[in-house]
């Protein structure tokens, strides 16, 4: 059929030559990209796979460079810890060498200790400046951080190597020891063990039965009168009625009783005077002429016995003025003392704290009274001086519980509050009704006064004495007719020399006194010493962790002389020495180390078949110690002495608890710790937290004491603990080599495997991915010189077809 509006056969064409176009443009594009997937067009499936493995591909990548870049901070790390290693061992040397201080001088281990003072520094600047990219590596930075919990204090050591702390960033920790470390023991028993001697005791008790009486005090009433005074008449001087004046002695006194007066005048400008001749029983009175009397007697008013009483001087005195000796006319007469007493008695048994007052009351007439104001006995009078003293006795008996007598010798019958004096105070001498009693206390060392008796005897004379017969009974008399003191009872024992005696502290009687009632005790109690030790001679080979040493040790050799022969080598040994604390006879031989390493072996090399070892022990005895057990989160953990360790997927660690201890620790680690990503996914299970401590001189160090004890004028200094030195400068050495192995461990089995791991995991998810997503240039060759081929025909033919309707022409011609 001839048509020329539809060219079928075109569009045929056109429709395959088109499809081929295509055909050869995705074979173009696959060909210059060399991919087979260039959009989600040509492989759906395939492109969602690749992108995937492609994501993978990329976080393995980077996996890897950080397994790389830890790899690096943890080679730096060791780097470090191996130079601070090699001070160390420097150290432990210079130390071992000044412990040879009998060849070594003060200035060459003086010279030692610079050093090791120079290498502290040196390991605390490597501590303080090891850095990677700014990040301090071995100050304690990158240790893990923890919280105490219950008996955190029995954690002698600590070291946290790993802990997966989740997406929380801490992690609880839990310790619970189903058994302690043991250390090994052996025990050597029936050693009869040294006894003590122990004195024989006894008492004396002395007791007395005291009725109580009340307190007693006296009121003494003073009344003083004083004497009379010697004097002369009025003397005139001239005769005449004038110029008179008086002589007085200025003390009471009759001396001058009969003695002459004579009275002369002096010439003018002489002084006055007084002069007494007592062989001539006279007193001459000189007078100066033309002077007042009045003046005169101011004058010898400094007299020691005279002065002039003027008061009737009418003038002055004339020259030959004179006047007969007038002798004394009065007898002059001493002052005297008067006295009365009111006693007063309190009825109470041991009443003492009253006191006396006596006070004057206003009213002359009042009528006097006594009472009780507060602790005094209080005594108003009235103030004229009537009072009568036995209304005043009458006034105290008035009084309950009170009774008082008087006694008024001189006949005073009143009291005058104006002349009479008084004098108060406490009862005195009240005595309570009481038991008294006194213990002596005697001993005598060892047992041989065991039974003897001690008796109190009475009917001595003066000081008391002491007896003791054979059988060491002990006699005491003392002369019931005086009072004797306990402390001189006591001394009268101790001088005597077989029993030592003392008074008890509490004793209430002081004295023996006649009727005193005694107790006699014998003694008892007493132990004799014993001298104890081993029965034969024996040799025998002690072996502990430290090593071994060889004793030979003598019959008779005490348990307390033996334990310090072991005891002075226990370091060398490793085993400690005992009594036991149950068992006196019994030595107890004890490893100084815990654990299933330590061990005590004794061997009896030499000795009786009859001797305290074979005895005990045959040919000797052996024991180990017994590691700790213990489980951490629930994981059985590896117990070696009192240290325990745990490796786990989420945690490492390692822990040292007080020796013997067996109770359940629980602490939290709470953060820190270098955190590692070392795989594709940022997960807990992808990441490692490694901890570093520091390896500062205040950090390195164990049970023995830290490193910075090593310096000059610490505690462990060569100068002063050489010895010491060395034990901390071991168990830093552990301790660095330690983190060392565990760094190098981590380097080389967790960094590098997973390195590996992670390289051939990229190589496979690589191949997966280039198998799905790049192309395969032979095929797409091929398809491209089909396509190639295919688009010239359909050309070729879409021209063939084109040319079809053209033909149609040919009809019209």
């Amino acid at each position: 059929m001839t048509r020329i509006n539809t060219n079928v056969g075109s569009l045929v064409a056109q429709n395959r030559l088109n499809r081929t176009n295509m055909d050869l443009q995705t074979a173009l594009t696959r060909l210059s990209t060399g991919m087979r997937i260039n959009s989600g067009k040509d492989d759906p499936a395939g492109l969602i796979a690749s992108e995937a493995l492609r994501s993978d591909i990329t976080s393995l990548n980077k996996a890897i460079s950080n397994t790389k870049r830890a790899s690096q901070i943890i080679a730096t790390a060791d780097s470090a810890l191996g130079q601070v290693s090699s001070l160390l061992n420097n150290i432990r040397g210079l130390a071992v060498e000044a412990a040879n201080s009998g060849a070594m001088s003060e200035s060459e281990i003086a010279a030692n200790q610079l050093q090791v003072d120079s290498s502290l520094e040196a390991i605390n600047r490597i501590a303080r400046t090891t850095t990677f990219q700014g990040r301090k590596l071995l100050d304690g930075s990158m240790d893990f951080l923890t919280t105490a919990g219950t008996n955190y204090a029995q954690v002698k050591d600590l070291k946290i190597n790993q802990a997966n702390l989740g997406s929380t960033g801490q992690m609880a920790v839990s310790v619970n020891i189903s058994s302690a470390a043991q250390q090994a023991q052996v025990a050597v028993g029936d050693i009869a063990a040294t006894v003590d001697s122990v004195a024989s005791t006894g008492s004396l008790t002395l007791e007395r039965s005291v009725t109580g009486s009340g307190a007693s005090r006296t009121l003494e009433f003073t009344r003083t009168i004083a004497g009379a005074v010697a004097e002369t008449g009025a003397i005139d001087i001239d005769g005449g009625g004038d110029r008179v004046f008086t002589l007085l002695t200025k003390e009471q006194t009759d001396a001058y009783n009969g003695y002459t007066v004579n009275v002369t005048t002096t010439d003018a400008g002489n002084f006055s005077s007084i002069t007494i001749d007592d062989d001539a029983q006279t007193i001459t009175v000189r007078l100066e002429e033309g002077k007042a009397l009045g003046a005169i007697a101011t004058e010898l008013a400094d007299h020691a016995v005279f002065e002039l009483d003027v008061t009737s001087n009418t003038g002055t005195v004339t020259n030959g003025d004179a006047a007969a000796g007038v002798a004394f006319a009065t007898a002059g007469t001493a002052a005297t003392t008067q006295t009365a007493s009111i006693t007063v008695t309190a009825a109470v048994d041991g009443l003492t704290d009253f006191d006396f007052v006596v006070a004057d009351n206003t009213p002359p007439d009042a009528v006097p009274s006594a009472a009780l104001n507060g602790s005094n006995i209080e005594i108003t009078v009235g103030s004229a001086g009537n009072t009568r003293l036995d209304v005043i006795l009458a006034a105290i008996n008035g009084i309950q519980g009170f009774s008082a007598t008087l006694d008024d010798p001189d006949n005073i019958e009143y009291f005058d509050p104006a002349d009479h004096t008084t004098a108060s105070g406490d009862l005195v001498e009240a005595v309570e009704a009481a038991n008294l009693s006194a213990t002596i206390n005697l001993s005598r060392n060892g047992a041989a006064a065991n039974g003897a008796t001690i008796t109190f005897a009475t009917g001595g004379t003066g000081a008391p004495t002491v007896a003791v017969d054979v059988d060491g009974n002990l006699t005491i008399t003392v002369d019931d007719s005086i009072s004797t003191s306990i402390d001189d009872i006591v001394d009268a024992i101790n001088q005597e020399g077989t029993y030592t005696a003392e008074a008890a502290e509490d004793n209430t009687l002081t004295s023996f006194q006649s009727g005193d009632a005694d107790s006699s005790v014998s003694f008892d109690n007493g132990v004799d010493g014993q001298a104890g030790g081993i029965s034969h001679n024996v040799v025998f080979e002690l072996l502990g962790k430290n090593g071994s040493e060889v004793f030979n040790v003598s019959a008779g050799t005490t348990l307390a002389e033996l334990v310090t022969q072991i005891n002075l080598v226990s370091d060398a040994t490793g085993v400690s020495a005992a009594v036991d604390s149950d068992d006196n006879t019994r030595l107890i031989l004890k490893s100084t180390a815990y654990g299933s390493e330590a061990i005590v072996d004794l061997r009896v090399i030499q000795e009786n078949a009859l001797g305290s070892f074979t005895s005990a022990i045959g040919a000797g005895a052996r024991d180990f110690g017994a590691d700790i057990a213990a489980k951490v989160n629930g994981t059985n953990a590896k117990g070696r002495g009192n240290t325990l360790s745990v490796n786990t997927a989420s945690l490492a660690m390692t822990l040292t608890v007080a020796e013997g201890s067996s109770d359940n620790i629980e602490f939290s680690i709470t953060g820190g710790g270098a955190l590692f990503q070392l795989g594709s996914d940022v997960v807990s299970n992808q990441q490692a937290r490694v901890g570093i401590s520091s390896v500062s001189t205040s950090r390195l160090g164990g049970v023995s004491g830290r490193l910075f004890q090593l310096g000059s004028g610490e505690i462990a200094s060569l100068e002063s603990n050489p010895g010491m030195a060395v034990q901390i400068v071991s168990e830093a050495i552990s301790q660095v080599t330690s983190l060392r192995g565990r760094l190098g461990a981590f380097q080389s089995t967790t960094l590098e495997s997973n390195m590996v791991s992670l390289t051939d995991t990229v190589g496979n998810l690589t191949e997966a991915e280039s198998s799905i997503r790049d192309a395969d240039f032979a095929q797409e060759t091929a398809r491209l010189t089909r396509a190639q081929i295919l688009v010239q025909s359909g050309t070729t033919v879409l021209a063939l077809a084109n040319q079809s309707p053209q033909n149609a022409l040919a009809l019209l011609r």
